[in-house]
């Protein structure tokens, strides 16, 4: 803990503050108190010692050591250090008692490249392919629920930025601390407040020159809008969002904005500067045992030559555990050539088989009775190939009424060499 609250006393509370596996705790409800942790995720804690009492003792203390009150008159305290964040509800309007949330935001990484690919959070050559889109200076937008790790993953994404780029944060409540992380880099710290907003402090961060710049969380139509001004002025950006999944970044930025502005318009903006949106998902896992988290799904935005915005899903994790790949498109791939990284057009999916007019996927068969479902009634003029990367379950492939018109290959790929598939329904007529 930092010493900006090294004064108070936190009695029995101290022992999960300094309990690095717990990052939330809550006390509510005459006496409750929940904690989260990463490895059990949300749970109460019986026979604490921590009651109403020691609660309104913090409080007191944290308002005086920041020159405030609370009380019913002022009912709401919000105290903030470089490593926690507090919020304080004063009984006069929490009517069955004092509520107090606190939040802990350590100046470290938590991540760690083997320990993630071992504990299954991302598979390796999605976090290979990620970190190459930060070298190729993508925009990245993280979504996910509250809780899930979203700001965690944009600081691992930016521990791999190049050290001669200048970093900006922007927050408004400190949760980055990458400048801490990282005092030898070149990078600024600023935090929105009730003088300077975002619009404000977007004009003095582009003064400084960044390189990239780093949104805490998109929240307000004020973020968006630094979020859109950032990346159309051409400045990187890595940021996160609530959203339930990846290719609804873009619609959830839009409903978050106050005006009338031409939602086409604004989608194809978005489509366009955003390369990469990557979904974040925390939850009890049976299989693993605990309080899982994972990257469950990266998306590629873009805009095509009718200037039409775009998604195209590189990898998704279902929650039966099938998973699924496709390669990128040709204009990520122009973009990072333009930035000076090259990838072969079959990154993610290594293909024996390719027919190159025809969006290519392939199935992860890791789990049992998999099943690929191509959309019934579908008539694109191709089939997609689809390939297993196992020897386990051959999946079955449903295709019915759909008409393929193109050449191309449904193949699925074991160790024993191709097995057909259930072709059943479709009609070829290439």
């Amino acid at each position: 803990m930092d010493n900006t609250f090294s004064q108070i006393d936190f009695g029995p509370l101290k022992q999960f503050l300094d309990n690095d596996d717990i990052t939330d705790i809550s006390y509510d409800n005459g006496g409750q108190l929940w904690v989260k942790s990463l490895s059990k995720g949300i749970f109460r804690v019986e026979n604490t010692g921590i009651d109403n009492a020691l609660m309104e003792k913090i409080a007191f203390q944290c308002a005086n050591s920041m020159g405030k009150s609370f009380n019913m008159a002022n009912p709401m305290l919000d105290a903030e250090s470089a490593e926690l964040r507090m919020n304080f509800l004063h009984d006069s309007i929490a009517r069955n008692g004092i509520a107090v949330l606190i939040r802990k935001t350590p100046a470290k990484i938590r991540l760690e490249k083997d320990k993630i690919i071992k504990e299954d959070y991302i598979r390796l050559n999605i976090h290979d392919f990620l970190l190459k889109c930060v070298e190729g200076h993508c925009n990245i937008m993280v979504s996910g629920e509250t809780g899930s790790g979203k700001t965690e993953f944009v600081k691992y994404l930016a521990a791999h930025t190049k050290e001669n780029e200048k970093l900006i944060t922007i927050e408004d409540t400190l949760e980055l601390h990458l400048d801490k992380i990282f005092p030898h880099r070149d990078i600024v710290a600023m935090k929105t407040n009730n003088i300077a907003s975002y619009s404000d402090i977007l004009v003095a961060c582009m003064r400084q020159n960044p390189k990239w710049i780093l949104l805490s969380e998109v929240r307000s139509a004020e973020a968006v809008m630094a979020v859109r001004n950032s990346i159309s002025s051409g400045h990187n950006i890595l940021s996160t969002i609530h959203a339930d999944k990846a290719e609804s970044i873009p619609n959830r930025m839009y409903s978050l904005l106050e005006t009338n502005q031409d939602v086409n318009q604004f989608l194809a903006t978005i489509h366009r500067y955003v390369q990469i949106g990557v979904h974040i998902k925390a939850y009890y896992s049976k299989q693993y045992n605990n309080y899982h988290r994972e990257v469950a799904e990266v998306v590629e935005f873009y805009v095509d030559e009718n200037n039409s915005p775009k998604y195209k899903i590189l990898y998704k994790k279902t929650p039966d555990g099938k998973e699924v790949y496709a390669n990128p498109t040709k204009y990520l791939a122009d973009y990072l050539e333009s930035q000076g990284v090259i990838i072969p057009s079959d990154i993610l999916v290594k293909e024996e088989f390719r027919d190159t007019s025809s969006d290519n996927y392939m199935v992860d068969n890791s789990f049992p009775n998999q099943e690929v479902n191509m959309n019934n009634n579908m008539n694109n003029g191709t089939i997609p190939n689809i390939y297993d990367n196992s020897s386990n379950v051959v999946p079955n492939i449903y295709g019915n009424n759909i008409q393929n018109n193109g050449v191309s290959n449904i193949q699925v790929n074991s160790v024993a060499g191709p097995i057909p598939v259930n072709t059943m329904g479709i009609n070829n007529n290439g």
